[in-house]
């Protein structure tokens, strides 16, 4: 193994986030990469043509139930913030619904001379206002994480004046019922964890300052998060704590009328409650009542029942070596199971029969990859589904749970022509042995030609095909090949697909990924010159290494809000949460493999890389921007050929707004034609 070199960091200033010299030094790589990339017809072709799909008004408009409602947020040229506005279900079935608008986003901004975008909302659910009274919406400055969280009144369609209102930070609230909310916000020291979220939570009733809430549990600061979720299914009766002690492992507590009873499950399971049902989804192997559980397993029972110490459990779903859980979703009395069987959807619809058993209507493959896009769980069985493919253009779909199979309510037109693409899946074998599935979207025999190369590799996150209109546009249709591998550290095939790349078993990842870009080449589909590769977050750590690690197997590598300083990237805002992912670099064990792979200290002058664009966001409050800029410092200073982009608004999604993300998409496109066909 070539020696890893370390060095003192002299670009340390960088990491200052609003740091004068640091945004002076992002303003002068802005400039440069936007006068090599920009100035010509291809780049304005590209960056019109996926904005034009991202604001076009055919686009299915995907809603979200509320009371006898559905919601949506809506952007276009003319909202680039977005309107948020509701329908009837009924109305929304019509090929043109009436809309009415809740909240304009981009007047609100305009009013308040800020540039909010939208984080969510949270809905009153509970007691006798339920229905479309109120709501909590949550509202960010650029696309940050942290975001301010003020109460609006549905039926006045407005602000509530001295309603629950809280200021910007990374905060976590949950209603109760109209009066009280459960909260974990900033209050101050010792109220947020070394990761930055909240370490306490809190009984919050209206009217009353939020710092003299009642305190209802506080983790420990090295813990990752703390929160309160209230079960509606009870009417808001119950609620569940989640003391979050890393990434994967929890400490659960049930709720009820103020007393805490910690629930006795795996630390590393997850579990959900609804209406009488306790639900566990085992992630490593599990024994108990002298049966042995297989991680990745579903297992349910009866709350009360296990509570009472009874460990009577039905499995609702066993894993076999090709097939996982990707998750499941309840309804109001039944559950919904989205299955992958080698990285394709299966769904299983699951009701409980007046003889005490779980019955199952499978959904196959013929619908494409398919979610659960909503489920209305709080009154009744209804469900919506959407299904897309690389070339498939998305469907939605409505079902009842029991009624008749779900049919069609929205179809989505194509956005770039898929005459003569065709999908296949292949599988690479990886340094161990293992076999590695990826997807190759393109058009087979054309000989090798330009191909993009797409990965993650963490969290137990599976990448699934998709329907992508800017791969499309962008990509796709200009005659490239798009691939996506489904690499260890993921999700794909359950728990142990996570496991076997965790913390010092990283570089299987690694691995996995050169072993596809390897036989990308072996079969033809492209070559070394003409392949390049992007990936985001820790797909971003994934782009680093394959600069760093492995070099030659790739003609360009497009890297976004990256991680990639594995020494320091726990002191860096959330990362301190991710080192059940990666290991601690304060750790000597740990930092002797992280050492290994960590881009930022793997960078030689000596080797020749491939031609890199890296890109994040000044308000990137997740993975910090230092991470990019001290990369990018380094390569030049050793006069690797590296381009640089950083916007300053959106958050860890790089983008505030369709026209920021058109323009993102636009550099990446044509730095990757212009290296990887040159002649194009």
């Amino acid at each position: 193994m070539t020696e890893t070199i370390t060095r003192d960091d002299a670009y340390l200033w960088l990491e200052a986030v609003e740091g004068t010299d640091a945004l002076a030094w992002v303003r002068e790589r802005n400039a440069e990469t936007v006068e090599a990339l920009t100035g010509n017809d291809r780049f304005a072709v590209l960056r019109d043509g996926i904005r034009a799909v991202l604001d076009a008004d055919d686009r299915i408009p995907l809603v979200a139930w509320h009371g006898d409602r559905v919601y949506n947020l809506w952007k276009d040229a003319h909202h680039p913030r977005g309107l948020w506005r509701r329908t009837t279900l009924d109305d929304y079935r019509g090929d043109e619904p009436h809309w009415e608008t809740v909240l304009d986003l981009d007047a609100l901004a305009a009013a308040e001379g800020e540039n909010w975008v939208w984080q969510g909302v949270d809905f009153l659910r509970t007691g006798p206002l339920a229905g479309e009274h109120r709501a909590l919406i949550a509202l960010s400055r650029g696309g940050a994480d942290a975001a301010v969280v003020r109460e609006f009144d549905l039926r006045q369609l407005r602000f509530v004046t001295d309603g629950f209102t809280l200021p910007e930070a990374k905060s976590d609230v949950s209603w109760i019922d109209e009066d009280h909310v459960f909260v974990g916000t900033d209050t101050g020291p010792g109220s947020m964890t070394s990761s930055g979220y909240p370490r306490q939570v809190r009984r919050w009733r209206r009217g009353t300052p939020v710092t003299d809430a009642e305190l209802v549990f506080e983790g420990s600061a090295d813990d990752v998060s703390v929160r309160a979720t209230t079960d509606v299914s009870t009417g808001g009766r119950r609620a569940i704590v989640r003391q979050a002690v890393d990434f994967f492992h929890a400490r659960r507590y049930l709720l009820v009328d103020g007393e805490l009873t910690e629930l006795d499950v795996p630390d590393d399971a997850g579990v959900d409650v609804h209406r009488e049902w306790l639900l566990i989804r085992v992630r490593t192997d599990w024994t108990v009542a002298g049966t042995t559980y297989a991680a990745g397993s579903l297992l349910i029972t009866r709350l009360d029942a296990y509570l009472a110490g009874s460990r009577d459990l039905t499995p609702l779903f066993t894993p076999d070596p090709h097939t996982s859980l990707s998750y499941s979703q309840w309804t109001r009395t039944g559950l919904i199971l989205v299955l992958l069987a080698d990285v394709q959807s299966r769904l299983e619809l699951l009701s409980y029969g007046e003889d005490g058993e779980w019955h199952r209507t499978v959904l196959g493959s013929e619908l494409g990859q398919t979610d659960v896009w909503d489920t209305n769980a709080d009154t009744d069985e209804q469900y919506l589904l959407l299904s897309s493919g690389f070339t498939l253009p998305p469907t939605l779909r409505h079902g009842v749970l029991g009624g008749d199979g779900p049919t069609i309510l929205k179809q989505g037109p194509a956005y770039f022509p898929a005459d003569g693409l065709t999908t296949q899946q292949f599988f690479a074998t990886s340094a161990d042995g293992t076999q590695v599935p990826y997807f190759v979207v393109g058009r087979p025999g054309a000989g090798p030609g330009p191909t993009l190369l797409s990965g993650y590799g963490g969290f137990e996150v599976s990448r699934v095909p998709t329907y992508n209109s800017i791969i499309g546009r962008g990509w796709l249709a200009r005659g490239g090949t798009y691939v996506v591998a489904n690499i260890r550290g993921g999700g794909e095939y359950g728990p142990q697909w996570h496991r076997s790349a965790l913390r010092e078993k990283r570089p299987r990842a690694y691995e996995d990924f050169a072993a596809v870009a390897t036989d990308l080449v072996e079969r033809g589909v492209t070559t070394r010159e003409q392949l390049g590769t992007e990936g985001g977050s820790n797909g971003g750590l994934l782009m680093g290494v394959m600069l760093t690690r492995y070099p030659e197997l790739f003609g360009a590598i497009v890297c976004a809000v990256p991680l990639l300083d594995m020494k320091r990237y726990h002191l860096l805002l959330a990362g301190a949460s991710w080192m059940a992912e990666y290991g601690d670099p304060d750790n000597p064990s740990d930092w002797e493999y992280l050492r290994l792979f960590s881009p930022y200290q793997n960078v030689r002058e000596a080797v020749p890389y491939p031609p890199t664009l890296i890109t994040t966001s000044t308000r990137d409050d997740r993975v910090h921007p230092g991470h990019a800029r001290k990369m990018v410092a380094l390569l030049r200073e050793h006069g690797k050929d590296v381009a640089y982009y950083e916007n300053i608004e959106g958050g860890h999604g790089g983008a505030a707004d369709n026209a920021q993300l058109a323009f993102k998409w636009a550099l990446a496109f044509e730095f990757l034609w212009r290296t990887l066909a040159p002649e194009s």
